[in-house]
């Protein structure tokens, strides 16, 4: 079963169109096209030519290049700091006695015992808090539909983890797009395109 036929629950697709760079003579700028696609409810297509649903969405969005290329970088640091404190907050070694005469030794937990850790919520601390909020404000500001009323952001509004940045940051890649699964990220995203 071809995965263009169907979809899981909930997600969307993120694809980049870039157009010949050569601008006309009254464009001050190279813009992109991003197109989306999003689904609320399982999809599955048994044929093309008779396929309607209600719970389907598409859309598309001119956005400066210049612009993803600068939140795209903005992004990729955030995304560092978020690992930075991923680091520091997990410890994967545990301190155990060997014996009265010894030192204790540390025992390192092997790379397959790791938790994982991609999708554990990271507790910001408040210099990162702010990079993300700027980061999610423009995100705002470069999908919503009216850019003008976008507001800076005040409140981060999804669960900040260090796949939720990576598929952040991933949608912002011009060369390969993305597919955001369901969550609190896809939730935040569908409402900057209504």
């Amino acid at each position: 079963e071809s995965r263009a036929a169907r979809a899981s629950e909930r997600e969307i697709n993120i694809q980049w169109y870039i157009p010949s760079l050569a601008k006309t003579s009254n464009d001050t700028e190279t813009k992109v096209l991003l197109l989306y696609a999003y689904n609320t409810n399982a999809v599955k297509i048994s044929d093309m030519t008779v396929f309607s649903s209600t719970s389907m969405f598409s859309g598309h969005l001119w956005i400066a290049l210049a612009r993803i290329i600068s939140l795209k970088e903005k992004l990729s640091y955030l995304k560092e700091q978020v690992e930075i404190l991923m680091q520091g907050s997990k410890s994967f070694s545990t301190s155990v006695p060997t014996s009265f005469l010894e030192q204790s030794e540390t025992l390192k937990i092997s790379p397959s015992n790791k938790p994982k850790m991609s999708g554990l919520k990271v507790h910001l601390d408040e210099k990162t808090e702010e990079i993300a909020k700027r980061c999610l404000s423009e995100v705002k500001a470069l999908l919503s539909v009216v850019p003008a009323l976008s507001s800076p952001l005040t409140e981060i509004p999804f669960d900040i983890t260090l796949q939720s940045i990576t598929n952040l940051e991933d949608m912002f890649d011009l060369a390969n797009g993305c597919t955001i699964p369901e969550g609190s990220l896809l939730d935040w995203i569908i409402s900057l395109f209504h």
